[in-house]
């Protein structure tokens, strides 16, 4: 059965030198390495595709689920992991659960993989 991810820091975006300035320390490679897991499956990067295309710029788990043809319980499933490595966040409205791409986060790793990319 596989480990689930650790819970790291959702309330800062990844934060460390580039890669390519050179040895990162332990911590910021765990960092980067456990954002990178939890992108690192294609239902998650489907879903990241999806809340990137929303025109309200955010979707509900049942919306996600039938826009991906998976059940819902499985979504939630890939959200918790997304929301776990601070790249998506998540709002509750009555019944619902609402989420959106955490863009900072985002661009955060993206600068930290690539620093030209994000100018």
């Amino acid at each position: 059965m596989p480990r689930a991810l650790p819970v790291i820091d959702m309330s800062a975006p990844v934060c460390c030198a580039p890669v390519a300035a050179g040895p990162m320390t332990d911590d910021d490679a765990l960092n980067v390495a456990l954002r990178l897991k939890a992108l690192a499956d294609p239902a998650r990067v489907k879903l990241m595709s999806h809340l990137f295309a929303s025109e309200a710029g955010e979707q509900n788990g049942g919306e996600l689920a039938a826009a991906l043809g998976l059940t819902e319980s499985t979504v939630s499933h890939h959200l918790t992991q997304l929301r776990k490595a601070g790249l998506v966040l998540s709002e509750r409205r009555g019944m619902n659960m609402f989420h959106r791409t955490h863009l900072e986060a985002l661009k955060a790793l993206c600068a930290v993989l690539d620093p030209s990319c994000c100018r």
